[in-house]
C-alpha cells in the first residue's frame, strides 16, 4: 500500500506571477494564499479534479494540489530553507511561508505550534493503479508481454553474466533483467545462481487511515508533511486520508514474504497505531469529529539508509535492481523509468546517482538480522530530521580495526563507513559533557569543533596517530607484465613506474569520468598495493574484475583486514619514526611518494609509504593486524617527546578540504573527468592506450563543461552563523553556477572552505564547454554561497592556498596547467 501518491511540474521561477508579487509583499496587502486564489493556483494548467490523458493511453488521476511541509522546530525549518534553495536552482517554484500562510493554503490545519514551513505549488499526485494500467496497456501497445501468476525459479548466469530465467511457465534466454521486485526483491536475489546477488530490502508495517467525507475538506487540499510529528496527510475522496512513518517501527516477514501475498494486508494494531493518530489529531482538530472508514496496515520495503536501490548488481553483468523504494515508488517513477532504461541501454545514467548506486552497499548490508535491526531507524529516517554527518547506531561494531579498544579509551567518538567503526574525533580530556548530545548534531558550529581544531593543529606543528584501516586495499599480481598492462589500461597515470614508487591516479571511464581513485604502490615487477576510499568496495572490486583478462593471467585479492594502517601526520612524523625502526627516514633516503619495508620495534614485514593523503608530511604504515596493538604502542610512547596524539577522520577532513584535495564519493564521481578538478597534470596521454584516453582528449582540445574551485568565505563567522554542509548553490555575478560538495573550517587559513564545481549554464540549465576555465573562474567574476537562504561573498582559487602547500607530497599538489 502507498502512503502519499504525489509527483512533481517543475515551473520556471522566474514565469510565476505568485513568485514575483509574493516577493513585494512587504510593500502591499499580504497576499492570498486560501486553495482557490490565483496567488495558490499560479501556472496550474490542470483544472479542479481532473483527470489527465497521456498519449491516448488512460487516465492517471493527477491533482495539481500542491504540497506543504511544516516545521515544528527551528531546525526543521533551517533544513526547509535549504531544500527550497536548491529547489530553485532547479527551477522549482516553492515558497518559504509563515503560520498565517500555512493557514491560508490549508485552513483545516492547527499552526499556533508551528514555525513556518515550504510550500510548493506545482506538486500534484496521481492515483498509483492507475499509473500502472496505463503504463502496462502501452507497453503492451509497443509489443511488451506482460504475463502475471508466474514465479521465478532461479536466474541462471554463465561467467557471471545474465544468461535466462527459469520461470513456473518455462525457460526465458534473458541478456538483461531487471529485480523490480518490491520487498520480494532480497529473495529473488537469492536465486541468482550460481552467484546469488545482494539487495538489501526489508518490510515494515506501514499505517494509515482513511475517513468518511468531511465537511471543510477541500479538493484541492494540499498533500502535508509534518515530519516534527511523524505524519503525512491529504484529501481523499471528499475525506482525510492521514498516515505517518513511526519512531518506533514493527519490521515484519522476517522469515520470508507469505505465499500469495500481493494484494493483501496486515492485521491492524491500533495500540500500536495509536502514537500516530495522536499526532494526526493535534495537527488537524476537526479529525476528532471524522468517521473513519478505515485503518490500513500494509508491508512496505525499505533499506538500511532509506534511499532506492538502482543499477547493474556488482556480482552479476547486466542485472539490474530498481528496488527498495521506500514508500517514495510513485513519486520518483518517473525519473527511477529514465534513468534505468539510460543504464541499460547506454551503460550509465546521465546524472550522478551514486547515493542510489546498489554499489554503495557490500554483503553485511543483506544479513537478515542486520536489516531487521535497521529498519527501527531507516524507517522513522523518512520523518526524523537528519543533521549534517549523523551516524547510525544500529547494526555497529561489525569491523574494527585492532586498536579500537585503544581509541576507545583514549576518548574516540567513533562513525561507520561500510560497516568500519572509525574515530572521527577524540574528546577533549576537559571535556565535562562528553556523553551529551547537545550540539552534537546540529547545522551550526558542532559539538566537536575545538576537539578536531586541537587535532588539527597536532598534525600541523607536531604529531599525531591515525587509524586509516577502513580504506580499501587490493593487491594485484601476475606472473609477467600481464598486471602492467592490466593497470596502465584501467589507470590514466604512468603506472610502469620503478619498484618502490607511488604513484596517485584516477581510473576513469570511457567518458573521461571517474569510476576510482586511488593511490597504488609498485612492490615488484608483477605486484601493486592499491589503496581505496573506503566506499568503493564494492564498486572498485566490481570495475576492475569486469575489465580483467579473461585467461586469469591477472589475480586480485582484497587485503584490506589483513593490515591495520596507521597515518603517523606532522613535522616531527620523520623523527619519531626514525627512532622506532632501524631504517633512514631522512628526506634524502625515503623520498615522498616512495615505499618500503621496515620492522617498527619488534614487529617486522610492515610496509611503509611516505604520503598521509592530508597533504603534511608524515607516514602510513600498513602492519599485518597481528602486530597492529604492539606497533601502536611503540609509537605512542615513543611519541610521549614529540606532543603526540590520536587523530580522527573530521580532522583528515579539514586538512583535506583546506589543501584543495578532492575525494571520490564526496567530490568526484562518474561524470567528473582529471580536467574538470584540476588533475590533469596526473593524465599521462603519452604513455600509450587507456580508458577515457579518447574523451579526455577531445575535452583538452574542446574544453570543460564545469570546473572545480575551492572558495574561501568572506564576512562569515564560524561561532554564530549556520555552517555550509555540502550542497549550497553557487553564485556567480548573481548567476546560479552550480553546488558544494565538501565544506569544512581552514583552521590555517581561518576562513570557512566550500569545494564545488562551477558551470556556465546556458537558458535551459545546460552547462556550456568553458574554453579556457581558469579564465572563467578567476577573471571579472564575483561569487557569493547561500547557505539556508543567506548569501555570502566567496573568494575563488584553484590552487592549494600558499600557506598550505605541503613540500612533502607533490603528489596531491595540483601542478600549473593548460586552461582546459
Amino acid at each position: 500500500m502507498r502512503s502519499s501518491f504525489h509527483c512533481r511540474k517543475v515551473v520556471p521561477v522566474a514565469n510565476t506571477t505568485w513568485t514575483r508579487w509574493y516577493s513585494s509583499s512587504d510593500q502591499g496587502e499580504e497576499p492570498d494564499f486560501s486553495p482557490h486564489s490565483t496567488h495558490a493556483k499560479a501556472n496550474l494548467t490542470v483544472p479542479d479534479q481532473a483527470r489527465v490523458v497521456i498519449c491516448g493511453g488512460g487516465v492517471i488521476g493527477w491533482k495539481q494540489c500542491g504540497s506543504l511541509n511544516v516545521a515544528q522546530t527551528l531546525d526543521r525549518m533551517i533544513a526547509l530553507k535549504r531544500q527550497h534553495e536548491i529547489a530553485k536552482t532547479l527551477g522549482m517554484e516553492c515558497h518559504v511561508v509563515t503560520p498565517s500562510d500555512i493557514k491560508k493554503i490549508s485552513p483545516l490545519l492547527k499552526v499556533d505550534d508551528l514555525q513556518g514551513g515550504l510550500w510548493i505549488p506545482g506538486d500534484g499526485r496521481v492515483t498509483a493503479p492507475d499509473v500502472a494500467m496505463v503504463f502496462s496497456r502501452k507497453a503492451k501497445a509497443k509489443g511488451v508481454k506482460i504475463i502475471e501468476g508466474v514465479s521465478i525459479r532461479q536466474v541462471m548466469t554463465e561467467n557471471f553474466k545474465v544468461a535466462k530465467v527459469e520461470t513456473s511457465a518455462g525457460n526465458i534466454k534473458c541478456e538483461y533483467f531487471v529485480n523490480a521486485a518490491g520487498m520480494w526483491a532480497r529473495t529473488l536475489g537469492k536465486k541468482t545462481v550460481p552467484n546469488r546477488v545482494n539487495v538489501p530490502v526489508h518490510a515494515c508495517e506501514h499505517y494509515y487511515l482513511v475517513t468518511k467525507p468531511m465537511e471543510g475538506v477541500d479538493s484541492l487540499m494540499p498533500v502535508v508533511r509534518d515530519y516534527d510529528n511523524y505524519i503525512y496527510t491529504r484529501e481523499w475522496n471528499g475525506g482525510i486520508l492521514a498516515g505517518g512513518f513511526e519512531p518506533n517501527p514493527i519490521p515484519c516477514f522476517h522469515h520470508g514474504v507469505p505465499d500469495k501475498f500481493e494484494f493483501q494486508l496486515l492485521q491492524e494494531d491500533y495500540d500500536h497505531f495509536h502514537v500516530l493518530l495522536n499526532y494526526i489529531l493535534n495537527r488537524i482538530p476537526a479529525l476528532e469529529e471524522a468517521e473513519v472508514r478505515q485503518v490500513v496496515n500494509g508491508p512496505e520495503s525499505f533499506t538500511p539508509d532509506s534511499q532506492w536501490l538502482l543499477g547493474e548488481s556488482p556480482e552479476i553483468v547486466n542485472y539490474f535492481i530498481a528496488a527498495g523504494m521506500n514508500s517514495k515508488g510513485i513519486a520518483g517513477a518517473g525519473g527511477v523509468g529514465k534513468f534505468m532504461a539510460e543504464w541499460i541501454v547506454d551503460g550509465y545514467p546521465s546524472e550522478n546517482l551514486w547515493a542510489y548506486d546498489i554499489r554503495r552497499f557490500i554483503g553485511h548490508h543483506n544479513n537478515k538480522r542486520f536489516l531487521r535491526d535497521r529498519m527501527q531507524e531507516a524507517f522513522p529516517n523518512h520523518c526524523i530530521l537528519k543533521y549534517p554527518r549523523e551516524e547510525y547506531t544500529s547494526g555497529r561494531m561489525l569491523r574494527s580495526s585492532p586498536l579500537y579498544t585503544r581509541q576507545e579509551v583514549a576518548g574516540a567518538v567513533f562513525g561507520e563507513t561500510m560497516a568500519y567503526e572509525r574515530a572521527m574525533y577524540f574528546n577533549l580530556e576537559d571535556d565535562k559533557d562528553k556523553d551529551n548530545k547537545r550540539r552534537m548534531w546540529t547545522f551550526t558550529k558542532p559539538k566537536w569543533f575545538e576537539a578536531v581544531q586541537e587535532e588539527y593543529w597536532a598534525c600541523k606543528e607536531r604529531v599525531c596517530i591515525m587509524d586509516m584501516s577502513s580504506f580499501l586495499k587490493l593487491e594485484l599480481q601476475s606472473t609477467n607484465r600481464e598486471v602492467v598492462d592490466f593497470l596502465q589500461y584501467m589507470c590514466s597515470n604512468d603506472i610502469d613506474i620503478d619498484v618502490g614508487s607511488i604513484v596517485h591516479t584516477g581510473m576513469q571511464n570511457e567518458r573521461g569520468g571517474h569510476e576510482n581513485d586511488c593511490t597504488i604502490a609498485r612492490l615488484d615487477k608483477s605486484s601493486f598495493f592499491m589503496i581505496c576510499p573506503a566506499t568503493q568496495q564494492s564498486k572498485a572490486w566490481a570495475w576492475l574484475t569486469r575489465h580483467m583478462p579473461q585467461n586469469g593471467s591477472v589475480h586480485l585479492r582484497d587485503i584490506t583486514s589483513m593490515f591495520t594502517a596507521i597515518n603517523i601526520i606532522g613535522p616531527h612524523a620523520q623523527q619519531l619514526l626514525a627512532d622506532v625502526t632501524d631504517i633512514s627516514t631522512s628526506r634524502s633516503d625515503f623520498r615522498p611518494m616512495t615505499c618500503k619495508k621496515m620492522d617498527v620495534g619488534y614487529a617486522s614485514g610492515i610496509l611503509a609509504m611516505r604520503l598521509t593523503h592530508t597533504g603534511e608530511d608524515g607516514f602510513i604504515l600498513y602492519i599485518p593486524s597481528e602486530y597492529a596493538l604492539h606497533v601502536y604502542d611503540i609509537l605512542m610512547e615513543a611519541g610521549k617527546d614529540y606532543g603526540v596524539r590520536n587523530a580522527g577522520y573530521y580532522a583528515l577532513r579539514h586538512l583535506r578540504i583546506e589543501n584543495f584535495f578532492a575525494y571520490w564519493g564526496l567530490d568526484l564521481s562518474e561524470k567528473t573527468t582529471p580536467l574538470e578538478c584540476g588533475r590533469g597534470y596526473r593524465v599521462k596521454f603519452d604513455k600509450g592506450d587507456f580508458l577515457g584516453r579518447a574523451a579526455l582528449l577531445r575535452q583538452r582540445e574542446e574544453g570543460v563543461p564545469q570546473r572545480f574551485v575551492h572558495f574561501q568565505l568572506e564576512d562569515y563567522d564560524v561561532n554564530l552563523d549556520l555552517w555550509p554542509w555540502g550542497g549550497e548553490p553557487i553564485y556567480r555575478n548573481g548567476k546560479y553556477a552550480g553546488l558544494t560538495t565538501t565544506c569544512g573550517f581552514g583552521f590555517a587559513l581561518d576562513k570557512m572552505v566550500c569545494l564545488g564545481f562551477i558551470s556556465d549554464y546556458d537558458e535551459r540549465g545546460q552547462p556550456r564547454i568553458i574554453k579556457n576555465s581558469n579564465d572563467f573562474v578567476m577573471k571579472d567574476a564575483k561569487y557569493e554561497i547561500n547557505i539556508a537562504g543567506s548569501r555570502f561573498p566567496a573568494k575563488p582559487s584553484i590552487y592549494t592556498p600558499k600557506q598550505n602547500v605541503a613540500y612533502l607530497d607533490p603528489a596531491f599538489i595540483p601542478a600549473p596547467q593548460k586552461p582546459y
